[in-house]
């Protein structure tokens, strides 16, 4: 139901407050203490950390001389992704948490006017293949920044979970858990030889 004022002159004062309305702050409110300062605490640092969301091509990795590498050779990445919970060989040494990785991409007019043509006659869209290759991309290199950073050299249980925002844009985020995983050392094979005192004594039994 809408309520129709009348309308208010240039010249009158304005409405006076409602019975019972305090202006100020309310009873037993005390100040903040002497030195006390509003927003982040010093040394914060807004924003994500050094190095998340630069290109792969400019990511200098840090490797830690404890840590093993594990990544393998040919890898585009700087650690050890995997889906499973566990790797065989491996022997999970420290656990440190959730790393993530996420980008938002927008194809061009362009881009989107030619998927629009190829969709008619169907197959594949190469421009969304390459956008969406280029953000699974995107986002696993920015997962394995966040666990170097931590100390880690290998992620489990890696998963993608895929978006879409405003009808627009796609979202593409890769997580796992950051772990230091270390070989398992083979057994080392027993000597079956017959020791020196074990063998004087059954020549002498």
């Amino acid at each position: 139901m809408n309520q129709n004022f009348p309308p208010q002159h240039p010249n009158q004062p304005p409405y006076p407050p409602q019975q019972g309305y305090q202006q100020g702050p309310p009873p037993g409110y005390q100040p903040p203490p002497p030195g006390y300062q509003q927003g982040p605490p010093p040394g914060y640092q807004q924003g994500p950390p050094p190095g998340y969301g630069q290109a792969p091509g400019q990511y200098q990795p840090t490797q830690q001389s404890n840590v093993p590498h594990v990544a393998p050779a040919g890898s585009p990445y700087p650690v050890l992704v995997s889906t499973m919970n566990d790797l065989p060989g491996y022997s999970a040494e420290k656990v440190f948490g959730e790393v993530f990785g996420l980008t938002v991409r927008s194809r061009d007019f362009g881009s989107n006017f030619t998927a629009s043509f190829r969709s008619l006659g169907g197959g594949e869209v190469p421009e969304y293949t390459q956008m969406l290759a280029e953000s699974r991309h995107v986002a696993v290199m920015r997962m394995c920044q966040m666990a170097q950073q931590m100390g880690a050299n290998a992620i489990l249980a890696m998963r993608f979970d895929c978006n879409e925002i405003a009808q627009t844009m796609s979202e593409v985020a890769a997580y796992g858990t950051a772990v230091i995983v270390r070989p398992i050392e083979a057994p080392r094979p027993q000597d079956t030889a017959p020791d020196e005192d074990d063998a004087d004594d059954g020549g002498t039994a």
